[in-house]
């Protein structure tokens, strides 16, 4: 098994600069979905706990927020910079706690890293504005500031990029962060916060409170309510990021949220299969298919359905699951037995209303929560797996005879993350990205995701964007001076 650092394996939460254990002294233990053991124990958290790290968080705001744009991006460079000198160590600590492939799970870092990177250059960009003044003697300018302190909470799907996706941009308008990672994955947070402490960035500018899956709805509203943070950032299920809009209202909150997505992959007649194909298998089962952009709906034109299939039934073989730690595999479990239940009911929902099982279809029967790659045709609009997000290694096929019909089939649905189309078409290549109602669609590729342009959605996808400028305007407020001077 590949050996780590264990310098980087924490034990305890960080709030306040220091390493400290749960109020109440409770802890929970963190396990390998791949084999069920033992990864860590961390602080099982809870309101009181989340109390403090925001009061450190607040203490540590004012000196933070003073700092000019290049005292704040050089330790985010140097957390950066250490992040990819760790690459391999907090890979390993991934691959464990959340079972993707060791390479994935490296690639996940590097991307990480990369937000750090952009964001400590972005620092030196909130650019305010010189306007025209309308009366004589009088200028009109806009500053950008700080909002204050800022939560977060991120998913176990991709818990180091989650992570860096929220701080870095928050850490480099000014702000001053409390994060609380999924139950699932919280050593690699801390992990992170061991690099950004070594980094120097200061104590309470960075915190991170960790709770069992019991605490999590009293921690969010904790973070919620609080009248000392300014802004939320939340990364997770579209239902509890209702809720959680719902309880930021009380104090106006600054709210930002990634949510669910069912985004349709679409194969028009005319695409080059083989790239569709390679797009399809890395989109569909990268982390298992556990991604929100991971299609979900695949609607393919009817003429190129069956040499679809065939080539797709070719390429899943290539696939190798297994434990991430061993180099070979390729397809890593899903994160507990409640997702393979919901991969068994979205296939049973779907054989029961006439669809095709072509592949796969059952859990593997061994240690861990681990299901075959799949491959079903004949999908319709009201089955489960077209209305719901599967997060699993599962394709449904549709199919499709007319551009109208496609785009109709590919909005009709409460959920606009992403989009996927596959055709050699310019012209349709505009008319079909303008008419999708999504805020992220990908051409001729299944790779999207990218540190230096918006990630977001439309509809009930979410609100406010992550990456690029417009990441760390989601963490500022625009102040009009108006300043009149004497005759």
């Amino acid at each position: 098994m590949t050996s780590f650092n264990e310098s980087l394996l924490r034990n305890r939460a960080y709030v306040g600069g220091e390493w400290v254990p749960a109020i109440s002294g409770a802890t929970f233990d963190v396990r390998n979905p791949a084999t069920n053991e033992l990864v860590g124990t961390v602080p099982h958290m809870a309101p009181e706990d989340v109390e403090h790290a925001i009061a450190q968080a607040q203490r540590a705001f004012g000196e933070w927020s003073a700092r000019s744009a290049n005292e704040r991006a050089e330790p985010l460079k140097a957390w950066a910079q250490l992040i990819v000198l760790h690459a391999a160590d907090l890979a390993a600590i991934l691959t464990r706690e959340q079972g993707k492939p060791l390479a994935d799970a490296k690639n996940e870092v590097l991307f990480a890293a990369s937000f750090v990177e952009w964001f400590a250059q972005e620092a030196r960009r909130t650019y305010g504005d010189v306007i025209p003044a309308t009366r004589r003697d009088t200028s009109f300018t806009t500053v950008k500031e700080p909002i204050g302190v800022a939560a977060g909470i991120t998913p176990w799907n991709l818990p180091c990029a989650m992570v860096t996706r929220k701080a870095a941009p928050a850490l480099a308008a000014g702000c001053t962060m409390v994060l609380k990672p999924a139950e699932h994955t919280p050593l690699s947070a801390l992990a992170l916060c061991a690099l950004a402490e070594r980094a120097g960035i200061p104590p309470g500018v960075l915190n991170v409170v960790t709770a069992e899956r019991s605490a999590a709805e009293a921690i969010g509203r904790t973070l919620s309510t609080s009248a000392s943070v300014g802004k939320l950032s939340f990364t997770g299920s579209t239902a509890v990021g209702k809720l959680l809009l719902a309880q930021c209202a009380g104090t106006m909150k600054r709210v930002s949220l990634e949510l669910g997505g069912n985004s349709p992959f679409i194969v028009f007649a005319d695409a080059d299969l083989d790239i569709a194909v390679s797009s399809a298998l890395f989109a569909k089962f990268r982390n298992a298919g556990q991604t929100c952009i991971a299609p979900n709906r695949f609607l393919v034109e009817d003429s190129v359905h069956d040499a679809f299939v065939e080539r797709m039934l070719a390429a899943m073989h290539t696939l190798k699951a297994g434990d991430g730690m061993d180099p070979d595999v390729t397809l890593g479990p899903v994160i507990s037995e409640d997702a393979v239940k919901k991969i068994e009911r979205h296939i049973a929902n779907a054989l029961d209303r006439g669809a095709t099982l072509v592949a796969g279809g059952k859990r593997v029967h061994r240690e861990g929560y681990f299901f075959e790659p799949t491959l079903l045709t004949g999908i319709t609009a009201d089955m489960a797996m077209s209305c719901e997000e599967t997060f699993g290694p599962v394709m449904g096929l549709a199919t499709f005879s007319s551009e109208r019909e496609l785009i109709e089939r590919a909005n009709a649905t409460r959920m606009g993350l992403a989009s996927y189309l596959f055709t050699r078409d310019a012209s349709r290549v505009h008319r079909v990205s303008h008419a999708l109602q999504a805020g992220i669609v990908g051409v001729n590729t299944g790779m999207i995701a990218t540190e230096v342009a918006p990630f977001g959605g439309y509809k009930e996808s979410g609100i406010g964007r992550e990456g690029a400028r417009e990441g760390i305007d989601e963490f500022m407020e625009t102040k009009f001076i108006c300043q009149a001077f004497a005759a």
